[in-house]
């Protein structure tokens, strides 16, 4: 199984999803249209691809793009060829939501509820999306970058200990 093989088959059965792929590091990446990700995994899975382990399931946050601004990032592996492979789908954060996957993947449950607590990304037809890490009245989603870093009213510190 090659990187080229797997972008075919998508490209193939999806020609209309694919919107992007590159190989950062040798990892074949692709970029999909959020409303066919179920799709897109459901096939992986099921066809003679064979991507039958969901790695991961992560949320990212590029607040500079207004169009993408939120994006979700799934890791899925053939076991028997030990091939893997990244799909993200991106959206504004007006509509940050996309279908769950947990009809197709049991483990997908806590990466949602996880990605869910951080990012805010809301997943369609999880069984129990609430807070796994905060407090469920954290009131906010800690990784999207909306707050300053250091808090400017301290007085303790001095930027030039920082090298700034």
């Amino acid at each position: 199984m090659t990187n080229e093989f797997v972008l075919e088959a998508l490209t193939r059965e999806f020609p209309d999803s694919i919107l992007a792929s590159s190989e950062p590091y040798g990892m074949l990446t692709i970029e999909v249209k959020k409303d066919d990700t179920k799709k897109i995994i459901h096939y992986l899975r099921d066809s003679s691809l064979e991507f039958n382990f969901l790695t991961d399931i992560c949320g990212i946050h590029y607040p500079e793009t207004p169009d993408k601004e939120i994006g979700v990032i799934y890791h899925l592996q053939n076991m028997m060829a030990n091939f893997r492979l990244r799909l993200k789908a991106f959206m504004p954060r007006e509509n940050a939501e996309i279908d769950s996957l947990t009809e197709l993947f049991a483990g997908a449950n806590w990466m949602e509820r996880e990605t869910y607590d951080f990012y805010g990304i809301n997943f369609k037809g999880h069984p129990d999306l609430r807070p796994i890490l905060n407090m469920d009245d954290l009131g906010y989603h800690p990784m999207l970058k909306e707050y300053r870093l250091e808090d400017g009213t301290r007085t303790d510190k001095n930027d030039s200990m920082f090298g700034r």
